[in-house]
This record gives structure tokens, C-alpha cells and sequence, in this order.
């Protein structure tokens, strides 16, 4: 049995990290990924990291080297270091084949008594580095899987009644910012299948799963923000108002609203009602936005209020943008 080793810091795993697993996959029978945990380099934690690997790659063994040497360079002491902790993550286990595309692949291969499996050093077939990505994820877009992509992205949601400026927030942000929005599916598929002004249960766990996979579809084109037209929380929402109850599958999509997306702003009802064929009036229009604002507070999902003219609104929205730092 052959056993493949490499290492990184995946910081954030890219198209050239991508090309070492998978030749390795292609030459080995089993892989044993070292991923370090990188404060200095990268906010996104180890954690983090190591989803995206065990989402493409289920199949390879994942160690989290959370206190791997930091120091680099290639003086004797520091091979010494690395080659030294590299063999205490491994317990014992024989690696056949080291995978890298750095200057160690030479010394390391050797501590390991491995074939020294160098891949693309001149950066030829993946000409991408981790740096360039960190710099400008955006620009570098196409060297990162979706699965990773989405993650660098801030997810930004407007809440709110019907009629509280959403749409149109959502829209000016992205222009402002040269990226993309999410319009609010829901409002499209009513258009397409309401009857009687009204939606089955089973047409509303419909919206919230279109609207979640639209994200998904747009995310990849966004530059640093994604602007979102409502969630699946507004969504639980007029399941409660049209039917009383929720179904399981909707009431889960809208649990899982409140960890998909890194700013919530509610739109106030400060703005005159415009009544069309899709709305309930403005007297239905108040009650939502009072109902929104308690289960937002039920569900302790932070959010920032946004009140007044359109300019105001935009005004707060990048204050808020200005300060924020992306959690993970």
C-alpha cells in the first residue's frame, strides 16, 4: 500500500493546492493532508480550512497541525524543526510519496525516506498564489472553487416587511460596490403560482430552497459583498401568516438563516406604502415588521436597524461595511 503526504497552510485552499491532492489521489492508495493553523497569515481559521478539504476531498485523512513551527527558511535548524514535527504528526505511519511544489519537497521527502513528488514548481499549470488570492479574492475568482469562494465573500441580508426599501437597497449597494445581488425569489415565484393569493406549504419550503441555491449561484460572481434580498426567516414568516404553522423543512432552512449570512440590516416601515397586487396593505405591512423584529430577537440573530431617506440608509449600510470584519 502507498501512502501520500502534503502539507500547507490552504490559506485558502486554491486550483494549485487542488492539483497536489488530486495527482496524489491519482498515484496513491491512501492521503494524509497536514493543514496548519496560520494566525499570522490568514483570519480564517484552521477549522474553517479544513471543512473545505473534508467537503472535496472526504476521502483523505486530515491532521490539524495547531502548533506547527511558523518560522521559515531553509537553514539546517529550521529543516531540523519542520521535518522533526512533520514526523510526530505522523505517529510512526511510513509515508511513500511527499507531494509539494516548494524547495522542502527535497529535504522533507528525505526525513521520510519518501519519493519526492514535486508538482507544477515553475507554476505553470496553476500559476496562482495564496498571497495573490488573500490581496484580491475577486480578481483571482477563477482559481478558487466555489466551496471556497463563497466563504470569502460577506453575506449581507435586508429584512423587513413588505415595502421597507429592501429591493432597492439591495440593488444600490451592489452597484456602489461592482458586485452582485440576490433579488428576493419569492416575490417571482407568487407572481408565477399563487392561487387566490395564496401558497401551499410545501410552494413556500419551494422558495426558500430556489432562493438558497440562487445565492449559491451568485455568490461566485460577487466582489467582497453579496447584497440579499430577504431570507428564509421572511419566508417561515408568511408560511405562519398564510397557514398558521410551518412546515419541518422551511422552519430548518429558516434555524440555519442565522449562521448563512455575516450582516443583518431590518428595514424600518418608515417608507409611505406603496400598495401592488402582491401586498396586503399597509396595515399587514405594520404587523409584519413588528412580528419580523420579535422572531429576529427570539432567534438572537444580531441586526442593525436602517430608518429614514434611501440616502440615510446607504449612509449607515457603509459606516457599518466600513468597520466590519468578516467572522467565520
Amino acid at each position: 500500500m502507498s501512502t501520500g503526504l502534503t502539507l500547507g497552510k490552504f490559506a485558502p485552499l486554491h486550483k494549485g493546492h487542488q492539483l497536489l491532492i488530486e495527482t496524489a489521489l491519482s498515484e496513491v492508495d491512501d492521503l494524509i493532508v497536514i493543514i496548519y493553523d496560520a494566525q499570522d497569515t490568514t483570519p480564517i481559521p484552521l477549522q474553517v480550512r479544513t471543512k473545505w478539504l473534508r467537503r472535496l476531498y472526504p476521502g483523505v485523512e486530515i491532521i490539524e497541525a495547531l502548533n506547527g513551527p511558523t518560522v521559515v527558511g531553509d537553514t539546517p535548524d529550521i529543516k531540523r524543526l519542520h521535518e522533526n514535527y512533520i514526523l510526530s504528526c505522523l505517529g510512526g505511519r511510513v509515508v511513500t510519496h511527499f507531494y509539494s511544489s516548494e524547495f522542502y519537497g527535497e529535504h522533507v521527502s528525505k526525513a521520510l525516506n519518501a519519493v519526492d513528488r514535486r508538482i507544477d514548481p515553475e507554476r505553470q499549470r496553476a500559476p496562482i498564489s495564496g498571497t495573490s488570492i488573500r490581496e484580491d479574492p475577486h480578481a483571482f475568482r477563477k482559481f478558487v472553487d466555489p466551496i471556497v469562494y463563497r466563504d470569502l465573500v460577506t453575506w449581507v441580508v435586508f429584512l423587513g416587511a413588505p415595502c421597507t426599501g429592501k429591493t432597492t437597497l439591495a440593488r444600490r449597494l451592489a452597484e456602489r460596490h461592482n458586485t452582485v445581488w440576490m433579488p428576493e425569489y419569492g416575490r417571482e415565484y407568487w407572481e408565477n403560482h399563487q392561487i387566490g393569493r395564496r401558497l401551499k406549504p410545501e410552494q413556500l419550503v419551494e422558495i426558500a430552497q430556489e432562493h438558497r441555491e440562487r445565492e449559491e449561484r451568485t455568490v461566485v460572481e460577487a466582489n467582497q459583498y453579496l447584497f440579499v434580498d430577504t431570507d428564509a426567516t421572511t419566508t417561515y414568516m408568511f408560511s405562519l401568516y398564510y397557514h398558521g404553522q410551518a412546515h419541518p423543512k422551511l422552519s430548518s432552512l429558516a434555524d440555519e438563516a442565522k449562521d448563512r449570512y455575516d450582516l443583518f440590516f431590518l428595514c424600518e416601515n418608515d417608507f409611505a406604502y406603496r400598495d401592488t397586487p402582491d401586498r396586503s396593505g399597509e396595515a399587514h405591512r405594520d404587523a409584519f415588521q413588528k412580528q419580523t423584529r420579535a422572531e429576529l430577537i427570539q432567534r438572537q440573530v444580531p441586526f442593525i436597524t436602517l430608518s429614514g431617506s434611501s440616502d440615510q440608509r446607504v449612509a449607515r449600510i457603509e459606516q457599518v461595511l466600513k468597520k466590519f470584519v468578516k467572522r467565520f
